[in-house]
């Protein structure tokens, strides 16, 4: 979905310490359940490389001020933002942040009818 914000950074993460705002374009959700009906999924929130530079500012990853300001970005959007947490490191990407979601964020999301990559679990 189109997610056309400016989120700020602290530079207070692991990877970076550059304070500035990114611009962030679109929130991609890739989903799995299981049998129990357990959600869980990546969230991507794509940001635009000239005001972010992963080889220059380094990765997002970690970076407080960033998860806060994101956090209310998706309450507002009547998302469930206290649902979403960084993924690991490895799964940073050159034009994304990777975040962890739960049951609770892709059912808001369902809700909403925001396009979904959708993985059923049979085991």
């Amino acid at each position: 979905m189109r997610f056309d914000r400016s989120i700020k950074t602290g530079g207070d993460g692991l990877w970076s310490s550059s304070v500035k705002s990114v611009k962030t374009t679109e929130l991609e959700l890739d989903a799995t359940k299981d049998a129990d009906g357990k959600m869980w999924g990546e969230l991507q929130i794509e940001f635009d490389t000239s005001s972010w530079n992963i080889n220059e500012d380094g990765l997002i990853y970690t970076d407080k001020t960033f998860m806060n300001e994101l956090r209310a970005e998706l309450n507002f959007l009547g998302l469930i933002g206290d649902d979403v947490t960084y993924s690991e490191q490895g799964m940073q990407g050159n034009d994304y942040v990777s975040c962890d979601v739960g049951t609770e964020f892709i059912e808001q999301w369902i809700k909403k009818g925001l396009e979904l990559e959708f993985y059923q679990l049979d085991y």
